[in-house]
């Protein structure tokens, strides 16, 4: 089976104001969209029909396939941050996650790492939370390049292409992710993370 363009976990405008129901039109109903459509192009060109996302992300990594790679590996990225979002108020970390956050010296200093991660990486890519052994750590990759490629494991991410926020925030991009990060980060998804539960929702593309 093709690979399939996921639903949004939420309404359209569930995320205003601070990301606007004419963002996830472009962001999720195009460029989304547009990289499902490419891929799905290539894997039996390409004899890889019937394998997960994953396996054809690592495929096309091996490989060196870098059309492959970038639009597979986007699929992955944009399915798990459209995860990593919920409406304010709605979520919080679990038990386990604020131990850990307390460890990296709270809530405010995680947030304001990612953010500064985020608004720092230069040019287009995404902004990361993953666990490192037992700890948190903020990082970021370019352009299409997933924590999954390397084995590592993903708690959250901020998009960081200009396509993300140029809607809402035109260039600013430090407004769009002290926004983001401020008031919609899904905790509870990022706590299923933490316990292998949450990732997988980006896999189930088939």
């Amino acid at each position: 089976m093709a690979f399939q363009l996921p639903p949004l976990p939420f309404d359209p405008s569930a995320l205003a104001p601070h990301m606007s129901a004419e963002t996830f039109e472009y962001h999720h109903g195009k460029h989304h969209k547009a990289y499902v459509d490419k891929t799905n192009g290539w894997i039996d060109e390409k004899g890889l029909a019937g394998l997960s996302l994953l396996d054809v992300i690592k495929k096309a990594k091996d490989t060196s396939d870098k059309g492959l790679f970038n639009n597979s590996a986007q699929i992955w990225n944009h399915s798990f941050f459209w995860n990593c979002l919920a409406p304010a108020g709605s979520t919080k970390p679990s038990e386990k996650l604020a131990k850990l956050i307390d460890d990296f010296g709270g809530q405010d200093a995680l947030v304001k790492a990612i953010a500064t991660e985020s608004v720092n990486h230069f040019a287009s890519g995404w902004g990361w939370l993953v666990l490192e052994g037992d700890k948190l750590k903020v990082t970021s990759y370019h352009d299409a390049d997933t924590p999954v490629a390397h084995g590592v494991t993903p708690l959250f991410t901020l998009d960081v292409w200009e396509h993300a926020y140029y809607i809402d925030y035109r260039n600013a991009r430090p407004k769009f992710a002290e926004t983001i990060l401020g008031n919609v980060i899904n905790w509870d998804f990022v706590s299923q993370n933490l316990d292998g539960q949450g990732a997988a929702r980006a896999d189930q593309q088939q």
